[in-house]
């Protein structure tokens, strides 16, 4: 018997230094894109499939994606959800062609089978033919033939789903640091103020290494540094959880010393540009620990927002080896005052696909992409603030984009 491994058709091999390197083919490859699928996202992770006031009432539904697998999440009963691959057990059809509505049950306009809100099978058009000829065998058993059902749990009202019988339970899985932050940011009951989604031309992965990326906001984001938004003369660092997947990038605007920025050769900084309404930047001290820009990264494609007092989910869905789609979620508190919703939406200016900062980071993943597009030889250098996957003091530092390649590496036994 040949017990020697199977030959995989990308043939990646990592680089010998590890997460300091990252082969440039991980980021075009076809194979390798599929076989994320399988190992990946129908892997042993928990990924966020939407928020439960998204789904308010017993029968209301929205689609939603795990990967690039279609998935329906619907409120099956007062304090329960149910989510399922968004395709009929019969023929493939797509099942829920709507992206949100109400339901009582799901049927297929294909051939009209009919599912409740568990996705169990439970009726099949002419299942006894017609006048007594045709129709299904004697044998025939509903119960075999249901929507393929994913576990799922909520936290503070973030639904997860994941294919996996054998991943953690979700607060695990998050790691106690991550859970504090996301109890500190959903600590109250949230209203969602707008959304949107872009289309970028770049593999998944470089948007997530950009969001995990915290020192290039000096570097790539006019905005910020000029109008002093996010420097990295502020005190501030980089959190991680376990293997380094999960990451938190924290700053406090009181805290910059301007060290550094005196620096003419910076691109991102020009003393030059005004507002000519300074009310766009007009904010409040929202949180008691000072902390004014938080970026959440929850592997693999989740990202959670404070940028002063802009908040916003962004959920990350691959189309392809080298296209992805980004949807944002902006919310507020439903205990906001006027004035304070009417900050986050100005607020919100800053990010989406036109974006004064987000902008950038739409556009800098395609860079990359069409330098990288065909080549089958070389590496990225993650080499900024070490070679090693920990906590950091300083935002000065790749650790946790090193940190997500760490958790990947495992996933994808690469």
């Amino acid at each position: 018997m040949d017990t020697s491994s199977p030959v995989r058709p990308h043939g990646i091999e990592w680089p010998a230094q590890g997460v300091s390197r990252v082969p440039f083919r991980v980021f075009s490859d076809e194979s390798l894109h599929a076989e994320e699928q399988e190992k990946l996202f129908k892997g042993d992770i928990w990924s966020f499939v939407g928020l439960d006031i998204d789904v308010p009432n017993v029968g209301d539904y929205k689609t939603s994606t795990v990967g690039e697998t279609p998935v329906v999440l619907v409120r099956s009963a007062d304090d329960q959800f149910s989510v399922f691959v968004n395709r009929c057990a019969h023929r493939g059809a797509t099942l829920c062609i709507e992206e949100r509505g109400s339901a009582k049950r799901f049927t297929c306009v294909y051939h009209n089978w009919s599912y409740d809100l568990e996705g169990q099978l439970k009726t099949v058009a002419f299942h006894r033919g017609v006048a007594g000829v045709g129709g299904m065998p004697e044998d025939f058993d509903k119960s075999r033939h249901n929507l393929r059902a994913l576990r799922v749990e909520v936290f503070q009202g973030l639904v997860f789903a994941t294919f996996s019988d054998t991943v953690e339970p979700l607060r695990d899985f998050l790691g106690p640091r991550m859970c504090e932050h996301m109890e500190r940011i959903f600590h109250r009951k949230i209203r969602i103020l707008g959304s949107y989604s872009q289309v970028m031309h770049n593999n998944w992965k470089l948007y997530m290494e950009n969001v995990k990326d915290s020192y290039h906001a000096s570097l790539l984001h006019l905005f910020f540094t000029t109008f002093k938004l996010n420097r990295l003369s502020m005190r501030g660092g980089l959190v991680m959880e376990g293997d380094g997947g999960h990451h938190i990038s924290f700053s406090q605007m009181a805290s910059d010393t301007g060290a550094g920025y005196d620096d003419s050769t910076l691109r991102a900084q020009d003393d030059e540009f005004k507002l000519h309404d300074p009310s766009l930047l007009k904010s409040w001290q929202e949180f008691d620990d000072g902390i004014t820009h938080a970026i959440q990264g929850i592997f693999p494609n989740l990202v959670i927002q404070q940028i002063q007092n802009s908040l916003a989910i962004r959920l990350l869905v691959p189309q392809g080896p080298e296209k992805c789609e980004l949807l944002w979620i902006l919310f507020g508190y439903e205990s906001d005052t006027p004035e304070q919703t009417d900050i986050r939406i100005a607020l919100g200016n800053l990010v989406g696909p036109a974006g004064l900062v987000s902008l950038e980071d739409g556009v800098i993943g395609n860079f990359v992409q069409r330098a990288l597009h065909g080549e089958t030889d070389g590496e990225t250098v993650l080499e900024m603030g070490g070679r090693t996957v920990e906590n950091q003091e300083s935002r000065v530092s790749e650790a946790s984009v090193r940190g997500f390649w760490q958790r990947y590496r495992r996933h994808m036994d690469l």
